[in-house]
């Protein structure tokens, strides 16, 4: 402090900086870009990314522009900044930047990840952003240059540590699918049937609004896995729980014994099967096509149930749930830890930004 005024620095900081960072307006650091159509310049296996704010949508010969530069959605997903540091393109749905030299790129990328973007949505609808509100933004910054460089390289660090390890979850789910197959096709002895032939459907009444799911001893599960307790299972055994309406609608997850779900949920237990089969084949059916309803989609059991499927001989099914267990295990190691990485990197955000 000097006198009574608090400075302006962050929480976090390395040890050799002591200047007090500034608020400045974003148009001071950079100028934003809009993308434009990419149809003329389009073309396949191009030397460079065409990107809108999902991603790579395309390639090209044609950059839009050479040097890096942070990208934010205009239209859609706005809440997303990305760093790019070769040469590209971005359609209309994305603004990318022109960043002073006075600045390192990547340290303005992370910046970026900082503010909230949503608090700036200029629509009632498909949330978007302008350039001029974007470039009016007050954002707090250090002026040093080294501790900009220190910074953005000490979270590239984080950030390679993340990617590494979400590389190594979808290099063992790669690996879990085609072990899956193999036992598909080693399996010589087998029949075909109705899912429903397999399987016992349970429907449930329990919403989170209910107050006896607030104090029971077992699990409640919802579309994002655990959500609560309730006070008496609806299911004994191991089951599946699927999403039957709106988001996500279709996607399933293997629940726990003595367990229960929500109303929004449908579940399956398997009465000619493990549970890991049953799993197994819920993820082979295309859900999409038993969807109704033109707001909120949902779907049916009555209109899946008679889905034809293939069982394999029941010593298969132990030795392929032994498998997947023992995998399954492994995954959820591996996306514990991710989970730890990508909570210290909001940690240091909030702590080495203002």
């Amino acid at each position: 402090q000097i006198g009574s005024e608090k400075m302006l620095v962050p929480k976090l900081r390395f040890k050799e900086f002591n200047d007090e960072w500034k608020k400045v307006k974003i148009n001071k650091i950079l100028k934003i870009k809009h993308g434009k159509n990419q149809k003329e310049i389009e073309c396949i296996n191009g030397k460079y990314p065409i990107l809108g704010t999902g991603g790579i949508i395309g390639t090209t010969n044609t950059p839009a522009y050479l040097k890096e530069s942070v990208l934010i959605g205009r239209k859609g997903t706005i809440d997303k900044p990305m760093y790019i540091n070769i040469p590209f393109w971005t359609v209309d749905t994305l603004f990318y930047s022109d960043v002073s030299s006075k600045y390192n790129v990547k340290f303005i990328y992370y910046l970026f990840n900082t503010i909230n973007w949503k608090k700036y949505d200029e629509s009632t609808g498909v949330p978007s952003l302008s350039a001029n509100t974007i470039e009016n933004i007050d954002v707090n910054i250090s002026l040093e240059k080294e501790e900009q460089l220190k910074i953005s390289h000490f979270l590239s660090l984080i950030d390679k540590k993340i990617e590494l390890q979400q590389r190594k979850i979808e290099v063992l789910k790669m690996y879990k699918r085609r072990q899956i197959s193999y036992f598909f096709n080693k399996s010589t002895s087998y029949s075909t049937c109705l899912l429903k032939n397999i399987c016992q459907n349970i429907s449930s009444n329990i919403s989170l609004s209910n107050t006896e799911n607030k104090f029971g001893k077992y699990k409640l599960y919802g579309a994002n896995g655990i959500v609560g307790t309730t006070s008496s299972p609806l299911v004994s055994i191991p089951y599946i729980a699927i999403i039957k309406d709106g988001a996500g609608v279709g996607k399933s997850f293997i629940c726990e014994s003595n367990s229960s779900f929500l109303s929004t949920m449908t579940g399956l237990v398997p009465t000619q099967c493990t549970v890991e089969y049953l799993k197994i084949i819920l993820d082979s059916i295309n859900f999409s096509k038993y969807i109704v309803g033109s707001g909120i989609p949902h779907i049916y059991f009555n209109d899946y149930k008679n889905e034809k499927i293939k069982l394999i001989p029941y010593k298969d099914q132990l030795k392929l749930s032994e498998f997947l267990c023992a995998i399954n295990i492994k995954i959820e190691t591996l996306n514990s830890k991710l989970h730890i990485l990508k909570n210290l990197k909001k940690s240091l955000l909030q702590q080495m930004f203002i």
